[in-house]
């Protein structure tokens, strides 16, 4: 039994944290890119939980644990407090954040049969070129499918982490 609804959105908030451990505090970098795409990974597969994640009043112990454990990895690797301190905000701005974007983003409304004309009637080619080339892209086979938006940002983020070490 729960108290409220509140308590039980908790303990299954907490069933989804235990999917994101925190980075090995001795792994570098590399355990860093790798705690961010099993969060990342968990968070697609519960696309409601980083919405809940950002409600001030659903801060879990395990996310405390989770950012702490960013923190720790990241001091551990050799940055200094103040490069942790931006360094940790970008990280997990682009975990929980990218998370919740793709949540929503491109998503096509239940009953449309034709996306290539829904695409073109919302984003008409002639007023917004690129935007639709892009959305197209998102329909087409190719290279580019077979890049994760997340982990291309997330090695970005790690790179220039490097190059200020």
């Amino acid at each position: 039994h729960v108290s409220n609804k509140d308590d039980l959105l908790d303990g299954i908030l907490d069933l989804v944290l235990a999917e994101m451990p925190p980075p090995d505090s001795e792994g570098g970098l590399a355990a860093i890119r790798s705690s961010s795409l099993a969060a990342h990974e968990a968070l697609k597969r519960h696309t409601w939980a980083a919405g809940l994640l950002m409600v001030p009043g659903h801060v879990r112990p395990a996310r405390i644990e989770f950012m702490d454990g960013l923190l720790r990895a990241l001091r551990n690797a050799g940055f200094s407090a103040e490069t942790t301190y931006h360094a940790y905000h970008a990280l997990d701005a682009h975990i929980v954040g990218f998370s919740l974007w793709q949540t929503s983003h491109g998503q096509i409304p239940a009953g449309v049969e034709d996306v290539r004309e829904f695409i073109d009637r919302m984003v008409p080619p002639a007023t917004y070129p690129h935007l639709n080339e892009h959305a197209g892209q998102h329909l087409a086979p190719g290279p580019h499918q077979d890049v994760s938006a997340f982990e291309f940002a997330l090695d970005l983020l790690l790179e220039s982490l490097k190059r200020l070490r």
